[in-house]
């Protein structure tokens, strides 16, 4: 990543302009055209330096759920076991951790009621045991990783 793309970077954390133009107006903030802008974003995608760029749904508040969870699986089955679990389109990001439950995903799902099969079609696919921890109080963390 070079300056111009982590200036990209940094100011699409802020958020993301709601008019009839929008990839125009960050890329004039930005002192760049929009065709520039669109560039950079597809190679930053395509170099994996993103691994997504789009919006980030209240799945509660419309209706449907989120969950956080885990499982402890063998490391020589990691990679066997991440396939699986990321094949799901309802997991949203999946993580390896320095634990006991070293893998760690986020479920976002249409309906509340999808999160327990999810689960079950995860542990029946795997063979081990999902440990469902949903959210009992939401906080806001205004996270913005610096590039």
């Amino acid at each position: 990543m070079d300056t111009i793309d982590k200036r990209i970077v940094n100011r699409l954390q802020q958020g993301f302009p709601i008019c009839e133009s929008p990839y125009r107006g960050v890329a004039e903030e930005l002192g760049l055209t929009e065709e520039c802008l669109l560039a950079r974003l597809r190679a930053l995608l395509a170099d994996g330096v993103l691994s997504r760029f789009g919006p980030m749904y209240h799945a509660e508040q419309m209706g449907g759920a989120l969950t956080l969870a885990a499982i402890k699986v063998p490391e020589e089955r990691f990679d066997e076991v991440a396939e699986i679990v990321n094949a799901f389109p309802e997991v949203a990001h999946n993580y390896a951790r320095n634990h006991a439950l070293n893998m760690w995903f986020v479920l976002a799902t249409e309906q509340p009621q999808q999160v327990a099969s999810v689960i079950a079609e995860i542990e029946r696919l795997t063979g081990l045991t999902v440990y469902n921890m949903p959210k009992i109080n939401e906080y806001y963390v205004g996270l913005q990783l610096e590039a």
